[in-house]
């Protein structure tokens, strides 16, 4: 095998991988668009971002997505079998895993060896192997970078092997479709095939940190994190499309991290080195930071529309997908927290996009409340963020904000989080950035400035002495006024020109809210449970 760039002592073949053609070892980014270009995998724009095309999958394959079920491992028992996380046999994998040593012979390979981890206590040294440049790219600006003269040192612990133009045999390898995310817990691998979207690394290495760091006792994390100048950090908790992003980049906060933390005992950390934001409709005057990283050399922008000719983008184009996503590395963003850590947050909120229209754009949680939302984990799946989804939000719950991506018990994350909030008294708050004035197709979304508003208020504390009214449906606690939000949109009854067609919206929902949680009903303290809507 031919070796470019910079390799480390714990080769390729540690992994199982022999007789590649060329690995080009840790290249940096202009290099890796070089190559992507001259492979004929993308395109430049005209400010100098990759340009690619993801194929068929223009989000995660969830139905995809297995663990590798080893008898007797110590895992077994641990893992949270189910739909989220389909079993595998080891047989099946095994069987995957060398379809992909031997596909890959004769290829060119494409290594990154990174970090996952900003705090150097709970730091995962990771390796991503791919068969294409750009999705190198990718990693390089995702995950946390090595230092050139540690490279060469670099022991990986869990492997990524990135093969989306390869496809599964159901009928023999026990997959659902030719498509295949799998992880295995015994032998700290991950294997992707026949999807090219990028998400499902990302995601990958997020699944792993989530099964290990628990055990550590420190709570992982669905979340965005931003610090402000005074040190107060704030969390901001929700699916892809609820505003993690948008929201924690803010010119007046240093932003820590845009999607994956864990908070441990010294404060919250982020899993990552860069950001992966949507960028449908993405405003130059609304989202500066955002719009000025996708715009620079470097960046990754996945399915996005553009003129043949001039290069430029047209973000508002959703002809490929919705779901269309920036990747750019932490460095983009000015003001950033650039050991990747801080404090212990000050305050928390929990982002959902409401199709129903019913939950008010701010409200003030009780502790319980906040135990009740959290593992309830209600939003709607935006269009695209996962292959199947329609153009129309779908009402859904996603326990601790992040069931897809959960290897171990929704309880384990709710009890660590129920006792980070007792040990720092952090403020919950449950932000509605979805609609208002209507269900999805008859309502607005909510103004983004007035969302900032509302976050702004919360963080300066100017609703801590603001009088407050409990919501009858939900009982949260709504602020009577904001500065900079008029006072009528705080209610969303107000909003509505029917109210009795409110209340209808409004029971549906919580009827829905009592079926989903019905399945932890047995084991959570009953002021939990009472915390919960009513009818």
């Amino acid at each position: 095998m031919q070796h470019i760039g910079t390799a480390s002592k714990i080769g390729v073949e540690s992994q199982g991988l022999l007789n590649a053609k060329t690995v080009y070892w840790n290249l940096p980014p202009a290099a890796l668009i070089e190559q992507s270009i001259l492979r004929g995998e993308s395109t430049l724009s005209a400010d100098g971002a990759l340009i690619v095309h993801t194929g068929q999958h223009t989000g995660r394959s969830p139905n995809d997505k297995f663990v590798a079920r080893i008898a007797n491992s110590p895992e077994e028992s641990e893992i949270w079998w189910g739909k989220i996380n389909q079993p595998i046999s080891e047989d099946n994998f095994e069987r995957i895993y060398h379809k992909m040593l031997a596909y890959l012979q004769g290829r060119d390979i494409f290594v990154q060896d990174m970090l996952a981890g900003a705090h150097p206590d709970y730091t995962l040294p990771i390796r991503i192997i791919s068969e294409v440049a750009w999705a190198s790219l990718f990693c390089h600006d995702l995950f946390i970078r090595i230092p050139a003269e540690k490279q060469k040192e670099h022991n990986p612990q869990f492997t990524v092997i990135h093969c989306p133009n390869m496809i599964a045999d159901p009928a023999t390898d026990g997959t659902a479709t030719g498509t295949f995310i799998l992880v295995n817990f015994s032998k700290n691998l991950v294997l992707i095939g026949g999807s090219a979207y990028a998400g499902e690394i990302k995601k990958s290495i997020f699944t792993v940190m989530n099964y290990l760091l628990p055990r550590k006792g420190v709570l992982s994390m669905h979340c965005s994190a931003n610090v402000g100048a005074r040190g107060d950090v704030a969390l901001f908790f929700g699916l892809s499309g609820t505003g993690k992003t948008t929201l924690s980049s803010d010119p007046d906060r240093y932003l820590i991290g845009d999607d994956e933390h864990g908070w441990s005992e010294e404060g919250v950390f982020n899993f990552e080195g860069g950001c992966y934001a949507k960028t449908i409709r993405l405003s130059q005057q609304l989202e500066p930071i955002i719009w000025s990283a996708t715009h620079r050399f470097g960046s990754v922008l996945e399915n996005v529309v553009f003129d043949p000719t001039t290069r430029q983008i047209d973000f508002d184009d959703e002809s490929l997908t919705e779901n269309t996503r920036g990747a750019y590395p932490l460095d983009f963003i000015p003001n950033r927290v650039e050991k990747g850590y801080a404090g212990h947050p000050e305050n928390i909120f929990f982002l959902t996009a409401d199709a129903f229209g019913v939950l008010p754009p701010i409200s003030r949680l009780t502790s319980e409340q906040a135990m009740y939302y959290f593992l309830s984990g209600y939003t709607s799946k935006l269009a695209g963020t996962e292959r199947g989804l329609g153009t129309e939000p779908q009402a859904t719950f996603s326990t601790c904000f992040g069931a897809p991506f959960l290897p171990l018990h929704p309880h384990r994350y709710a009890d660590l989080l129920g006792k980070k909030l007792s040990q720092h008294n952090a403020q919950v708050w449950l932000v509605n950035t979805g609609w208002t004035g209507g269900a999805y197709g008859t309502g607005k979304r909510i103004r983004l400035p007035y969302t900032r508003a509302m976050i702004k208020a919360a963080l300066l504390h100017q609703l801590d002495n603001v009088p407050m009214h409990q919501e009858p449906f939900f009982g949260f606690w709504i602020p009577e006024s904001c500065p900079d939000v008029p006072s009528e949109v705080l209610n969303p009854q107000n909003t509505w020109s029917d109210r009795e067609a409110y209340a209808v919206q409004a029971k549906a929902l919580i009827e829905r809210f009592q079926k989903n949680f019905a399945q932890f009903a047995d084991a959570v303290d009953s002021r939990i449970l009472n915390a919960g809507p009513h009818l």
